[in-house]
């Protein structure tokens, strides 16, 4: 059964492109993914990313219960802070990449887990807690006017620093907001109660946000070289190899996936992530071949163009062996045609 955001009437006034995803309906685009990519490069935009699950866990048990389970070590964060971990198999290999809210408070920890959508159920049967995804949307406000933005409409938030969380009153309704963000520039991600989500929306446009849909959410993502599961980061690939060791805290006792991460740790991972820079606004595409002097050394994980920089991008698993290193020279094969194109550092676009 296809989910519906609780902003859905709302995307349909505005003319947006619906496509499904991850069992949902959601917005692709409203006026055309490179516009409201650069929209939120130059100004502000807006997201629907009510798509995304929210699993609570409360009460004195809860900590442990996290910490048991998933990569990261929650001793290094508190109340009024997120963090960025994840879920593995028995194996090592990531069965989700979720983001915890510790909401701020002195009383039992209450921490909302914040997984892909399609990965919900998964992480409440890994994990434990209470679905609680239909209870509210969550907005994204993204983009370097993004302060200025929420100093108008939500200014307990607008300030709000990386990773951290926050309360504040949106009509009389309690809405949780975070430093969080997909897109690598300054923003929030809000969860507001469903009955007050549309006007919190159509305030923040009103402010001047630029709605926005998974089209240039997936481009300024590339962009900034964050990792999208099923692609960077899924159930054949490890944290190590995508080059995500931080996020795994070796010197806990416990976490699911320790072992088997600890022996590839110990024996380097077999593969690594790189970033390609393709020549020409022709993009690169996810499961085309890499290759350096006609042999092939990986596989693209996600390719497009970017907007801002004029041409094609891509993110790719290479076999370590292979020793490539920033400045080697490669070709993507992309239906029967190479693109030429070198490993370059990521993020492609930094701020």
């Amino acid at each position: 059964m296809t989910r519906h955001s609780p902003l859905d009437q709302v995307h349909r006034a505005l003319g947006a492109r619906m496509v499904p995803f991850g069992g949902w309906e959601m917005p692709l685009e409203y006026t055309g993914t490179i516009d409201e990519h650069l929209a939120c490069r130059n100004s502000a935009a807006i997201f629907d990313v009510s798509h995304l699950g929210t699993v609570r866990t409360e009460g004195r048990d809860a900590f442990d219960r996290l910490q048991r389970t998933l990569t990261n070590d929650l001793t290094k964060v508190g109340p009024g802070r997120a963090q960025y971990t994840h879920l593995l198999d028995d194996d090592g290999f990531v069965l989700d990449d979720i983001i915890v809210w510790w909401h701020p408070g002195d009383g039992d920890p209450v921490l909302d887990m914040m997984p892909n959508a399609s990965n919900t159920d998964r992480v409440v049967a890994a994990v434990g807690g209470t679905d609680v995804t239909p209870e509210r949307a969550v907005i994204a406000v993204q983009g370097p006017d993004a302060v200025g933005i929420l100093e108008q409409v939500l200014p307990p938030v607008a300030t709000l620093g990386r990773f951290r969380v926050t309360e504040a009153d949106w009509s009389g309704q309690r809405v949780v907001a975070a430093g969080t963000g997909y897109t690598g520039e300054r923003g929030v991600e809000i969860a507001a109660p469903t009955a007050v989500a549309e006007s919190l929306w159509q305030a923040l446009i009103d402010a001047g946000a630029h709605p926005a849909g998974l089209g240039a959410r997936d481009t300024l993502r590339l962009e900034a070289a964050l990792p999208l599961y099923g692609h960077e980061l899924g159930p054949d690939i490890t944290p190590l190899e995508a080059g995500l060791g931080w996020v795994v805290a070796f010197d806990k006792p416990e976490f699911r996936g320790r072992e088997a991460l600890l022996a590839q740790r110990d024996a380097g991972p077999p593969r690594q992530l790189v970033g390609i820079a393709t020549e020409g606004r022709r993009p690169p595409r996810a499961e085309c071949a890499v290759l350096r002097d006609g042999a092939q050394i990986g596989a693209v994980t996600s390719g497009n163009f970017s907007p801002v920089l004029g041409h094609g991008i891509a993110l790719a698993l290479v076999d370590s062996t292979a020793g490539a290193a920033v400045g080697d020279a490669v070709e993507i094969e992309v239906r029967g045609s190479r693109l030429a194109g070198a490993i370059v550092p990521t993020p492609f676009v930094g701020r």
